[in-house]
């Protein structure tokens, strides 16, 4: 199967993807707490806004304000029996705003976890898992979503039943996994894991990596881990601007525009393909990635001093995987700032 993602890729080295949806609706409005997800059909206007913020700083792709948008996660709102209704229109204003560009630019319909820990700990099953995915992606496929973007994920379990959701409802896909835990999942994963996961589906990614997690750096290590698995999947690197810091009765990401774009070419020449942020980026962050990308040539692969250097102290010894050395002499001595 042929579909824009898969035709981008052929044309780009590399491709910018968006920054924050969370970040972004906060500062219209959103209420802490408040799903974003009935924005949807709420403030269509906000959610074309959103969009359109990325698009205009430069992003090839973008997801759709449907991190939540499962079953599980909307029952908390009383709104689980309006998943296709909420996840089709975020696509529809996604197709509507992409295709108004005047350039090629990717819908990818953001499929988030579900909340729910898996059996025997916890009461989700693999069948329930793929029947949430699926309704899910069955609505952002009748909006018009490009592909399906399955991110922050922790559990293997979770994203293989993500994997045949999209079978299920005849879509390309890429995955994201958070490695917030010294470079490992809530769930223990590795990117060695995950590198080696992706090749045992029954289908397979179109690309698949990391989002989100703790900052720029420790992401970084991560894309290092996927490009030394030796895989040949487009990677994926969307990470925070940043570290959270709480100022003035509000969460504020540190990172800058520039430090961003530091560690968009830094992603690239890690090997990464698929760029973008994750928490805290703004449309600004995104131009100045945008602008670092096009005017700084490629480089070799950077080192963890040079990572480290460019984008702060790593938070943990290890990137989990046990062959670390390096960022273990490095960093022993050191907390971040």
């Amino acid at each position: 199967m042929t579909n824009a993602l898969s035709r981008l890729l052929e044309t780009r080295d590399w491709l910018l993807a968006d920054g924050a949806t969370g970040t972004n609706l906060f500062n219209m409005g959103l209420s802490s707490g408040e799903p974003p997800e009935l924005w949807n059909a709420d403030h269509p206007d906000r959610i074309a806004k959103l969009y359109s913020g990325a698009v205009e700083a430069g992003s090839d792709l973008f997801l759709t304000n449907t991190f939540g948008g499962n079953a599980s996660r909307l029952k908390l709102h009383n709104a689980q029996s309006r998943v296709r209704e909420l996840n089709r229109l975020a696509a529809e204003i996604g197709r509507e705003v992409a295709d108004k560009a005047g350039r090629p630019v990717i819908v990818a319909g953001s499929v988030g976890p579900t909340g729910d820990i898996f059996a025997p700990m916890g009461t989700l099953t693999h069948e329930l898992a793929v029947e949430m995915f699926h309704e899910q992606a069955e609505g952002l496929k009748e909006g018009g979503a490009d592909v399906l973007w399955v991110e922050t994920i922790s559990a293997p379990e979770e994203f293989k039943a993500a994997a045949e959701a999209a079978r299920l409802a005849g879509m390309d896909w890429c995955g994201t996994m958070s490695f917030d835990t010294a470079g490992r999942t809530m769930m223990g994963v590795t990117s060695a894991d995950l590198a080696a996961l992706v090749e045992k589906l029954p289908n397979p990614p179109l690309a698949f990596g990391a989002n989100c997690g703790v900052g720029a750096a420790d992401l970084m290590r991560t894309i290092l881990g996927f490009v030394a698995a030796g895989t040949e999947r487009p990677v994926i690197a969307k990470g925070n601007a940043g570290i959270p810091k709480y100022h003035d009765g509000h969460i504020h990401y540190d990172g800058t525009p520039e430090l961003m774009g530091d560690y968009a070419c830094l992603a690239r020449d890690a090997g990464a393909t698929i760029i973008g942020g994750c928490c805290g980026t703004m449309p600004e962050h995104l131009r100045a990635m945008r602008a670092a990308l096009e005017t700084r040539p490629r480089g070799p692969r950077p080192t963890l001093e040079e990572i480290s250097a460019k984008l702060g102290a790593f938070s943990s010894a290890s990137d989990g995987t046990g062959d670390d050395p390096g960022a273990g002499r490095e960093r022993r001595s050191r907390r971040r700032g």
